[in-house]
């Protein structure tokens, strides 16, 4: 029987109805050569096999299982599993996503050989329906400050990234009520006031096209993205350069928007859009 004292990393993973996906993003947690983890798995009301999960890990004492009231909501699912999280370190894996045995050990060193980090995040390997996607047009910058770069869009894959549990708390954590774009949401509060560690290497595998993403489901995920940045804009959350950075970015997605409104014959919504994009727009 494998059982730890205090540990190191606590990873997160939450799952909801995806019970064959979640078993083998489980094995590829507790086959990491970093064993010095927890693995907690919060699962969001499934009603199909999920509650198993457990009965497979039982002589893993690091592998904790906790269900809640279905939220749907991915941000509040991960958040439950970090208030219990002993760990100094936050590691997040969705449940239909994959790790690199070696994922967490090279993080881990990457830490320890820059001790002023306090997040890193890693490059990912897209699968859609058993073929690999390419990233060759992501010219987005990856570390240091990123906060320009993660305005456009969502820049860093949860599952890919490790966080101090101290900062991840002093930033409230993921948004729960926002069902996607929750993690472009973080982001930007984290971009807007430290710098980001990276490792260059394909260290998760995101399989994408089985049908229950929320992508999938909304087809375009604009609008979310649309609505986090603006309550933060609203807020003046951030820094006064990239306050003036937000707003025209708020003012560049809403006008873009409104315009696909306008030929959908969503007038209501188009004309919402452009009286934001003229409130900071100049």
């Amino acid at each position: 029987m494998l059982k730890i004292n205090q540990p190191i990393v606590s990873v997160i993973i939450p799952v909801y109805n995806r019970f064959e996906l979640a078993k083998e993003a489980v094995a590829s947690v507790l086959g990491q050569t970093y064993r010095d983890l927890e693995l907690i798995i919060v699962d969001d009301g499934s009603i199909d096999m999920t509650s198993l999960l457990p009965t497979y890990y039982n002589d893993d004492l690091r592998v904790k299982y906790i269900k809640i009231k279905h939220s749907g909501m991915p941000g509040f699912v991960r958040n439950q599993g970090v208030d219990i999280a002993q760990g100094k370190y936050i590691a997040f894996l969705d449940s239909d996503d994959l790790w690199v045995s070696s994922k967490l050990e090279k993080q881990i060193k990457y830490f320890e050989k820059n001790p002023s980090c306090k997040i890193v995040h890693t490059r990912e390997n897209w699968i859609r329906n058993g073929k690999t996607i390419s990233q060759s047009g992501f010219n987005h910058k990856r570390f240091g400050n990123m906060f320009s770069d993660a305005l456009e869009k969502c820049i860093i894959g949860p599952s890919t990234v490790i966080i101090e549990k101290k900062l991840y708390k002093e930033l409230e954590g993921f948004r729960d009520d926002l069902e996607i774009a929750e993690d472009y949401e973080l982001w930007l509060r984290l971009c807007d006031s430290n710098s980001i560690g990276y490792l260059d290497e394909p260290l998760i595998t995101k399989r994408a096209g089985h049908g229950d993403q929320l992508s999938e489901k909304y087809g375009q995920i604009e609008i979310f993205r649309i609505r986090g940045l603006q309550n933060l804009v609203e807020q003046r959350y951030f820094s006064l350069e990239n306050q003036k950075l937000a707003e025209q970015e708020l003012v560049k997605k809403c006008r873009i928007y409104a315009a696909g409104c306008r030929k959908r014959n969503k007038t209501t919504e188009a004309e919402l859009h452009e009286s934001i994009a003229a409130r900071y727009g100049k």
